[in-house]
């Protein structure tokens, strides 16, 4: 038995109106003028139906028909199963705040994003059935990338960056009268993207740092704070905060990832198939 949508095409102008922030019940409202040239509503909206209205009602479409084919069988997504997407984000962006200004930068907010992070572990639930990631397939996969996941040397350290080697040789004496690190590096690092932090960097690899800032990094023992180092950028005041010595990947401690990689990559090609056929279920009217 086919499952009926009822899509009304008028629907599509208010999609495109909203997405550009633009909707009001006035079509012929001037949204600007150029040289007195008036520029309106209706013309805004005539533009984005030629150019994204055929794209915004399918996307409908398409997520109605997960909407209703998740209700019908019972799936949801839980609150928990959310956050643990949007740490995912945070993660990769290094960090809310980055990854909010990234939205920020390209005009999405994060109610549009949670949105399509619904829908999109809505659908990974209803492919899971479809989709199949063999033991065999994860063994080849981390024994073709082992190198990907083994575990490099890594150091994780702070810096007070200063300009002249005068001032770094004053908060070296201060440091060594007993004053806090962190507190200094508010104090007098330049480098903005880290004073605020109290110069923290993180964990790093060989090769992620100029040279002369990396060498004397690599040599600190931990706690260690190193007399001031000129790179590129200045004078460098170090210290050595964490280690992870380098470590071979084992399998069982990456399973669960590369079972996630597979998945993905399997779900890329089976989503559009699987639309599709979804779509032979459903009744879908252009009205």
């Amino acid at each position: 038995m086919r499952k009926t949508i009822v899509i009304i095409s008028s629907a599509m102008v208010l999609v495109g109106a909203i997405a550009l922030g633009v909707y009001v019940s006035n079509s012929t409202n001037v949204l600007a003028t150029v040289n007195g040239e008036k520029i309106k509503q209706d013309q805004v909206e005539q533009l984005v139906m030629a150019q994204h209205g055929a794209t915004a009602l399918e996307t409908l479409i398409t997520d109605k028909m997960i909407e209703l084919e998740a209700k019908e069988q019972g799936i949801t997504v839980t609150e928990d199963e959310m956050a643990a997407e949007m740490e995912n984000y945070y993660e990769m962006y290094n960090g809310e705040e980055a990854f909010q200004e990234m939205l920020s930068q390209n005009g999405m907010s994060i109610e549009e994003l949670e949105n399509d992070i619904h829908y999109y572990l809505l659908t990974k639930k209803l492919m899971s059935s479809i989709i199949e990631v063999t033991e065999e397939e994860t063994v080849a996969y981390f024994e073709e990338n082992q190198e990907q996941f083994n575990q490099e040397e890594q150091v994780e350290a702070s810096h007070i960056l200063v300009e002249d080697e005068d001032t770094a040789n004053e908060v070296k004496e201060k440091l060594a009268a007993g004053e806090d690190f962190s507190t200094l590096a508010v104090e007098f690092s330049t480098d903005e993207a880290s004073k605020e932090e109290g110069g923290q960097l993180g964990y790093f690899s060989k090769g992620d740092m100029v040279e002369p800032f990396e060498e004397v990094a690599f040599e600190l023992e931990l706690d260690q704070i190193s007399e001031p180092v000129e790179s590129e950028f200045g004078f460098h005041i170090i210290k050595v905060t964490g280690k992870n010595e380098a470590k071979e990947a084992e399998f069982e401690e990456h399973r669960e990832e590369i079972e996630d990689i597979l998945f993905n990559e399997k779900f890329q090609v089976e989503y559009g198939p699987w639309v599709n056929l979804l779509r032979e279920q459903y009744n879908i009217d252009y009205n």
